[in-house]
């Protein structure tokens, strides 16, 4: 299966509230989101790189939540359709920021210059990461507060707010840290730097 079909399947089986098929309709036939990188340069900086990053922090924090220490110390319990929608949805930012393009980059065997195939980042809607992340998805579907929260915080940090914050965020929203060690995880560890 390929990561756009296991997305779409998972999406469909999960995320069921209203306005949850035109989300995906946009997903699918409006966006670039199952061709779109990652990133410009670090993980997954290919062709459908931001559709397998999704996947992989929904499996990072499905993985998390079950963790023994997670359920009975920290007693977090939440949906599957929350899961789903953080997870899945938290990098829609990244939709129609990346452009294909070249750069040179010396063959270390032959000393010759070569061109490689590159992506650049040019985001014409510059509302931030999180903050866009969660005004995209909200333009289709109700997200609760915790579900808002942790997409906003998803990286941990954005932008030059006040540093508390996050911590505040955290402590009050434990979606959000969850997810954000599930967003490191898979950036850091599965998919890691080309």
């Amino acid at each position: 299966m390929s990561g756009k079909e296991e997305f779409i399947e998972l999406f469909k089986e999960k995320i069921t509230r209203p306005g949850a098929d035109a989300l995906l309709n946009f997903l699918e036939h409006k966006s670039d989101f199952f061709t779109a990188p990652a990133s410009a340069r670090y993980h997954l900086a290919c062709e459908g790189g931001l559709c397998e990053h999704s996947l992989n922090v929904y499996h990072c924090l499905v993985d998390y939540l079950q963790r023994e220490r997670v359920q009975e110390l920290y007693g977090l319990e939440y949906s599957e359709e929350t899961v789903a929608v953080v997870a899945l949805l938290h990098d829609l930012c990244k939709i129609g920021c990346y452009k294909k393009g070249f750069r040179n980059v010396k063959n270390d065997a032959t000393g010759q210059w070569e061109k490689v195939p590159t992506y650049s980042f040019d985001d014409p809607l510059p509302y931030g990461h999180g903050e866009k992340s969660v005004y995209i998805a909200n333009g289709y579907i109700r997200l609760t507060r915790e579900e808002a929260m942790a997409i906003r915080w998803h990286m941990g940090f954005s932008g030059p707010e006040d540093p508390r914050t996050v911590g505040q965020a955290f402590q009050k929203y434990p979606l959000a840290f969850a997810l954000a060690t599930a967003d490191m995880e898979a950036s850091y560890f599965l998919e890691g730097e080309p």
